[in-house]
């Protein structure tokens, strides 16, 4: 235990038109907690408390008083006691913010008084520890907090530069030290959503109050608009008026904005934002296309839209996250009456017997999630590198996330890996970004998101079924942060199916994005393998941060395309990158990724989309017994071919023999690499099912 002894510090009495509240600095350092045994993150260095304590000297408090302190990076549940009494439970929040807990009458002493923090268990979560955190600069304020939230008032509204007019936005308030400062709404305001350090608008104004003092405020609206920002210091009994202006950056011409995974506290029973909160948040973030999938729950937001006057602003699509024991599956859209299917399913086979009468769009969520000890994409049941599932289930949807913002993994390619194992596999799937938020602000709607190519001018009028088409032919791009666009001989671009002509293709691409986020790098990925990368340095303009092209050789064996960019996280306060969901590492390094779809080559003039599984089941099948007639033809392919024919040859039992054989030492490097590739991750496949 970690016990000081100290005096009264500091007792500040500022004035400014009237006498505010008194505040005692007990303690204005940070100090590093660890609930657990292992260090969480490896940015948290040096040797933590179990548990924190120190006493100071006060005056009794005849009334009630507050206790500020500042947090960050708390996941687990930890209590504040003062004397022995505990006052509450700091946020269970890992961003940096500002908590105030209420100190009861009499709580206080004339001489020693001792404050302890520590984590408190028996929450019965597995998955909370361990828990680095930091807490401290804590201060002692003769005010209850009811009080000191209405010491000042702040009316803001956010305009569109050029056309002057009000839009949706979101307001982010931080205290000198970055951290996220508790606000409140003003009396008699129209529905904000509101919460420690945000305040969501619907109509581009909004009051708010919260203590006097020194704070920076943020307008934003997501992705595609810049920020503006102030540094705004509020007196006690000041009511202060604040007009931002937001420009939208990021070219989208042609393209709407979608989250395919959304969630409210009203209709999922978890989270924190009610419905009306979310129509807000989405207006805020700049979603025009919102699919609301609570769990095993249709919901029909339509009418609220309406009543809200947000019916301009966006159009809310119905549909369902098919909720089960062997993953969790977006269905949508969903009409009128509809019902949700029944989620008692044991297995995909019957995931898609259930879901044959509901299904337009099916998309696998967050395949790399346990859930009811069930991991739709982890190694025990699937090698990634070949699209193989060990249990023999056949994927019952049409689309998978490759980014789902609030399930982040620890590598940020690690689905994007599994989607190009997929389509290898022959599983011609969309490529999705979505939030999964449940929240008004712990997790960011819209931070991870879809683009779908569709006429765009009226996002309130969206051609639903159009932007469906559209999104199962694969003409999508995936956003969080960045935006790669790519065309191919200076046509068709995500999506595409484009015959070849010639022995090259010349592969452009662009990378998109606000001023207040950098991209570092574009790499340009054939079949699921890297073959070009080029730097970033420079800031770009007009929203469009790089823009480049490649000379491709290309075989006659058919070939996708797919961009992807990647930047450093740009440590905003409006626009914060969540840890991992499920933690498997103390490594985190957060960071940025915008990609396109896959465009498809042609080249073997088939008039059809042929992947490299069906090459291997063609090449196989045709060598028969022949080791060294498979070795030879498949020396023409590249390595996703390879990869595909060792998985064909370990379910006949023949890759051991193959790779023993005297033919197998002529074969290519790429063979060589995808066999040597497949036969580790099966081995590691193996082992872990040996030991289930």
């Amino acid at each position: 235990m970690h016990s000081i002894q100290t005096k009264l510090i500091a007792l500040l009495l500022l004035l400014s038109g009237h006498l505010t509240a008194q505040v005692l600095i007990v303690d204005p350092r940070m100090h590093h907690l660890r609930a657990g045994t292992e260090r969480e993150w490896d940015t948290f260095k040096g040797t933590p408390q179990k548990e924190f304590s120190i006493s100071f000297k006060a005056k009794p408090n005849a009334s009630p008083a507050t206790l500020s302190l500042r947090q960050e990076d708390v996941k687990a549940a930890w209590a504040v006691s003062l004397n022995g009494q505990e006052l509450g439970l700091l946020d269970q929040d890992e961003n940096a913010r500002v908590r105030y807990l209420s100190v009861p009458p009499n709580t206080l002493k004339e001489d020693a008084n001792v404050l302890t923090i520590q984590y408190r268990d028996g929450l019965g979560k597995t998955d909370l520890l361990p828990d680095d955190m930091m807490t401290g600069d804590i201060r002692l304020i003769d005010s209850e907090p009811g009080s000191l939230m209405k010491e000042a008032q702040v009316n803001v509204r956010i305009l569109e530069k050029g056309s002057q007019t009000l839009v949706p936005a979101r307001i982010t308030i931080t205290t000198l030290q970055k951290a996220l400062q508790p606000v409140a709404a003003a009396p008699g305001q129209q529905p904000l959503a509101v919460r420690t350090g945000c305040v969501y608008t619907g109509d581009g104004k909004a009051a708010f109050t919260l203590p006097a003092g020194k704070y920076k405020l943020y307008a934003s609206r997501g992705f595609e608009y810049g920020v503006d920002s102030v540094l705004l210091e509020v007196k006690k009994g000041e009511v202060a008026n604040q007009q931002f202006t937001i420009e939208r950056e990021v070219p989208t011409q042609g393209w709407i904005s979608s989250d395919t995974h959304i969630h409210t506290l009203t209709n999922s029973g978890h989270g924190d934002a009610t419905v009306q909160e979310r129509l807000l948040t989405l207006a805020g973030e700049g979603i025009e296309l919102p699919v609301f999938t609570d769990h095993n729950v249709v919901y029909n937001a339509k009418p609220l839209v309406q009543q809200m006057g947000l019916n301009a602003v966006f159009t809310p699509v119905t549909g369902n996250e098919f909720t089960t024991q062997v993953g969790h599956f977006n269905v949508f859209p969903l009409a009128d009456g509809d019902k949700p299917a029944d989620h008692h399913v044991k297995d995909w086979n019957s995931v898609s017997q259930e879901l044959a009468h509901h299904r337009q769009v099916v998309i696998l969520n967050h395949g790399r999630n346990v859930f009811y000890n069930f991991q739709p994409f982890g190694p025990s049941r699937h090698i990634s590198e070949a699209g193989q599932d060990l249990d023999g289930w056949e994927l019952p949807v049409n689309a998978m996330e490759v980014m789902n913002s609030s399930a982040q993994q620890k590598d940020i390619m690690q689905l994007y890996k599994d989607w190009f194992g997929l389509l290898n596999r022959g599983y011609f799937l969309t490529p999705v970004g979505s939030s999964d938020s449940h929240d008004v602000m712990r997790y960011l709607v819209g931070q991870g998101r879809t683009y779908i190519q569709c006429e765009d001018e009226k996002p309130g009028e969206i051609d639903v079924a159009k932007a469906m088409d559209n999104f199962l032919a694969g003409r999508v791009m995936v956003s969080f942060g960045l935006m790669a666009e790519i065309r191919v001989n200076g046509s068709d671009g995500t999506g595409g199916f484009i015959p070849l002509s010639g022995q090259d293709v010349q592969v452009s691409a662009r990378v998109l994005g606000p001023s207040w986020i950098k991209a570092d790098r574009i790499s340009l990925y054939a079949n699921g393998k890297k073959i070009r990368e080029a730097r970033i340095t420079g800031k770009g303009k007009n929203g469009v941060k790089w823009e480049g092209s490649w000379t491709i050789p290309v075989t006659s064996q058919d070939t996708y395309f797919v961009a992807i960019a990647e930047g450093p996280d740009p440590q905003h306060p409006f626009w914060i990158i969540p840890k991992p969901y499920s933690r498997v590492s103390s490594v985190w390094n957060p960071q940025v990724i915008g990609s396109s779809g896959a465009v498809w080559i042609d080249a073997d003039k088939d008039a059809k989309r042929t992947s490299a599984f069906a090459y291997a089941q063609q090449l196989i099948a045709d060598a028969g017994e022949h080791a060294d007639q498979l070795i030879s033809r498949l020396n023409a392919f590249d390595e996703a071919v390879a990869v595909q024919a060792a998985s064909i040859l370990q379910t006949q039992n023949k890759l051991t023999a193959i790779t023993a054989s005297t033919a197998f030492r002529r074969a290519s490097k790429q063979v060589k690499a995808g066999f040597d590739v497949y036969t580790r991750s099966m081995r590691e496949s193996e082992k872990l099912r040996t030991n289930k």
